[in-house]
């Protein structure tokens, strides 16, 4: 899992250090695969991704291009039902209801059920075995706090992985950090790395 949204907290320097190192074959959940050159779409454009599942793909050509080739297997949900699917993974739910896709090919070998007399499609959770990460600043125990939207999927991700990997801007004393700004207990988070220059 790759935290961002367009872009907007994704962990520029992880993600050019995966690029540099060649490290491929990947599969990535994230929001979206962002512009050629940002983001996800660093790793599209450098064709180390075998799969992406993305709400969508509509900033990045390149990620077209290589869907339409079969370079590249696309799994588009829709962004509300993403959220949740990752949010029900770090919670140990077995799935979500949402009506979102009945009666669209989205439904295409879904489980409905029908509660009330209204159809809902089960979705089920989505893990992953890494989620590379974005914060503002940690303390020394590894909490967490992002900066304004650069929040979007990164604490969801950060629930919802075997192994958490955070950039982080600065790394502060424990203590300096407000609680209620704390959004992701460093329990969670397994590595910290600082930024390199990159905002």
């Amino acid at each position: 899992m790759v935290g961002g949204f367009l872009g907007v907290g994704t962990p520029e320097g992880i993600v050019d250090k995966i690029v540099e190192r060649g490290i491929g074959n990947l599969t990535i959940i994230a929001n979206d695969t962002a512009f050629e050159d940002r983001g996800v779409g660093k790793l599209v454009k450098n064709k180390l991704c075998r799969k992406v599942i993305v709400s969508h793909i509509g900033t990045n050509p390149e990620t077209q291009r290589q869907m339409i080739a079969g370079e590249l297997e696309v799994e588009l949900v829709p962004q509300g039902t993403l959220a949740e699917r990752i949010r029900a993974g770090g919670a140990g739910l077995g799935g979500i209801l949402t009506p979102t896709g009945v009666g669209t090919i989205v439904e295409n070998g879904k489980q409905i059920i029908e509660i009330d007399g209204k159809k809902y499609l089960l979705e089920l959770p989505l893990k992953a075995d890494i989620a590379l990460i974005k914060a503002k600043r940690c303390d020394y125990y590894g909490n967490l706090v992002y900066n304004f939207t650069a929040e979007n999927f990164n604490p969801l991700m950060a629930m919802a992985a075997e192994l958490v990997i955070v950039e982080v801007e600065e790394i502060v004393p424990v203590g300096t950090l407000a609680p209620n700004e704390i959004r992701t207990p460093g329990v969670l988070v397994d590595y910290v790395v600082v930024s390199q220059g990159v905002k």
